[in-house]
């Protein structure tokens, strides 16, 4: 190896409905990063084996597009990434085999990646932070975290379900778009609400939780609409300040 040669990684994230390949260095430079996202209906989710045939469709034209955005060959690449968890399944194994495959091919070391380790040292790298504590929101995910000797670890939990399962059932009753994403299109309508309507929730010490939330929303929001009691953007509005309220 070269003595000032840059150690560079490719990794394939598939976890959920997003199938993705970026190459980074070292340092944390991107020096690629395509992505292709599995859009269903408005009112519909993503189920396992569509979005494991999306990514299967998808993988290797984002590798080659990654290779060649980030100016590099199979020869500069010293590891291959990919999700090992958490996530869906079916997708999950996609960015699994693909690796595996590619490890033979080009003689690559494999690392297996935790997708909520991912997340947090992205955010490290970004900011610089050196021992930060961490409200981890994504996804299926909602979680305190801090490091603690030696490895992360979880002081608070959602107890039921996340914030971001809790966006998208509710994207789902208002048949919101799902492009880009449900919670995108929760907070934009949100900006236009003018009417709050205290919502329930529950914080026990450290973990929270979300469902009660979203049964009483679910339950109150066609009748609030019909009798013309208030408008969509108003329910976003309510519903995503209340679980800012929760997670505070």
């Amino acid at each position: 190896m070269a003595k000032n040669k840059t150690l560079i990684a490719v990794g394939f994230e598939g976890s959920a409905n997003k199938i993705g390949v970026g190459v980074v260095a070292l340092d944390g430079a991107i020096l690629s990063n395509p992505r292709h996202t599995y859009i269903t209906p408005p009112g519909h989710g993503f189920l396992p084996r569509e979005t494991a045939h999306h990514h299967l469709r998808h993988v290797l034209p984002l590798l080659r597009s990654a290779l060649d955005d980030a100016g590099i060959t199979p020869a500069d690449v010293d590891c291959l990434c990919y999700t090992k968890g958490p996530g869906m399944g079916a997708p999950l194994q996609v960015s699994a085999v693909a690796v595996r495959a590619l490890s033979q091919l080009w003689g690559k070391p494999i690392v297996a990646v935790n997708h909520c380790v991912a997340h947090i040292e992205m955010g490290r790298v970004v900011t610089g932070a050196e021992d930060p504590v961490v409200l981890y929101v994504s996804g299926g995910n909602t979680q305190v975290i801090a490091y603690s000797e030696g490895r992360y670890r979880i002081f608070g939990e959602t107890i039921d379900i996340a914030v971001g399962n809790c966006l998208d059932r509710f994207a789902r009753v208002l048949t919101l778009s799902n492009d880009p994403s449900p919670g995108y299109n929760i907070e934009q309508l949100a900006k236009k609400g003018e009417k709050f309507f205290d919502l329930p929730y529950v914080v026990k010490g450290m973990d929270v939780s979300f469902s009660g939330i979203l049964s009483y929303i679910e339950a109150t929001a066609v009748e609030k609409l019909k009798n013309n009691e208030c408008t969509p953007a108003d329910l976003c509005y309510s519903l995503q300040d209340a679980m800012n309220a929760c997670k505070r």
